[in-house]
């Protein structure tokens, strides 16, 4: 399936990765919906980084994904779904583990029963690494087990497996890509990479939780073009795809590359307060990427070294819309 000139809805477009598909998506020649959650600000996220000239292009719908009617007049017509929208942060999912599943799990279904109902030809539905919880084997290929070690993977998993039914009791032409680790411009200081280089520029000094744990992170534009591969082939309804580079580095170790490239020695001091519950904590994320090397020819093609330095020079210039040093849920 060619993507030019298709009619395309982005859920979850204004968020960090939505708005780098909606960027591809329209540099690509597509008609381009945006499905973002309402808000009396009438902001759009960060679909507001977007030249004018791209804004002007895409249409705006606002709503929420928890409310059927909505999604479903956001379905009608179009050619292609990219379902991006959920709740994300995991340790917001500690203290509201209700809205967070309410949106995950039911904004899924709402999508899927729209899709349905309007003969959609096809559907990409975004899951993560976060349902595999702590590795039992490495590196993790799609057949490793499901553990919901946070209210939000949970949520996840049980979006995925919504996704998975509708495959195989409609024959739903929905395809699941499960980023692992994603970074890179725009990106809040809600997750690793943003806090590290927020706090690395601004004091000598880097507070976070555990440092142990290992990651696979994966440069944002590489996870786009994976989004576009899966969507384009329609041999890839009913799979999984790992999305990651098949690379582990703890965080303590991604700490010092980031103060290499900035040419600072870092300290690390624990915050309580970003630690996860014992028991809750994933330990390790080790990406197979082989499923989608050999069905999407997908290859990740920025490595983590270059990845950083591109958000370096994008935080440095954005500084400002940083609150660093202060935790954010």
């Amino acid at each position: 399936m060619k993507l030019k000139s298709k009619k395309i809805l982005v859920t979850g477009a204004g968020g960090f990765v939505g708005s780098h598909l909606v960027e591809r998506l329209l540099n690509d020649g597509c008609e381009v919906s945006c499905f973002v959650k309402y808000n009396s600000r009438n902001d759009y996220g960060l679909l507001e980084d977007l030249p004018v000239e791209k804004r002007r292009q895409i249409e705006i719908i606002a709503g929420d994904l928890r409310d059927y009617n909505a999604v479903n007049e956001a379905v009608r017509g179009i050619d292609i779904v990219f379902h991006l929208g959920s709740l994300i942060a995991i340790p917001y999912s500690y203290l509201h583990p209700r809205e967070v599943f309410e949106t995950n799990i039911m904004g899924t279904l709402n999508v899927m029963l729209a899709a349905r109902e309007h003969d959609v030809p096809k559907i990409v539905h975004t899951s993560t690494s976060e349902v595999y919880g702590t590795a039992t084997y490495v590196p993790i290929d799609e057949k490793h087990p499901l553990q919901g070690q946070s209210p939000y993977s949970a949520s996840k998993i049980g979006a995925d497996k919504i996704v998975e039914s509708f495959y195989d009791s409609y024959s739903l032409p929905v395809a699941t890509i499960r980023p692992f680790n994603i970074y890179g411009p725009r990106q809040s200081a809600r997750s690793v990479i943003p806090t590290v280089i927020t706090q690395v520029l601004s004091t000598d000094e880097v507070q976070l939780g555990a440092v142990d744990p290992t990651r696979d992170f994966t440069y944002v534009s590489d996870v786009v073009e994976a989004f576009v591969d899966i969507a384009a082939l329609d041999e890839t309804a009913g799979k999984v795809y790992n999305i990651g580079s098949n690379f582990e580095i703890s965080i303590g170790e991604l700490v010092e590359k980031i103060g290499s490239i900035l040419g600072k020695k870092v300290e690390i001091t624990q915050d309580d307060r970003r630690l996860r519950p014992e028991r809750s904590e994933v330990q390790r994320l080790w990406a197979d990427n082989s499923l989608a090397q050999k069905t999407l020819g997908w290859t990740p093609r920025v490595t983590l070294e270059e990845g950083i330095k591109r958000t370096i020079e994008w935080i440095s210039v954005n500084l400002d819309r940083y609150k660093i040093g202060i935790y954010e849920v």
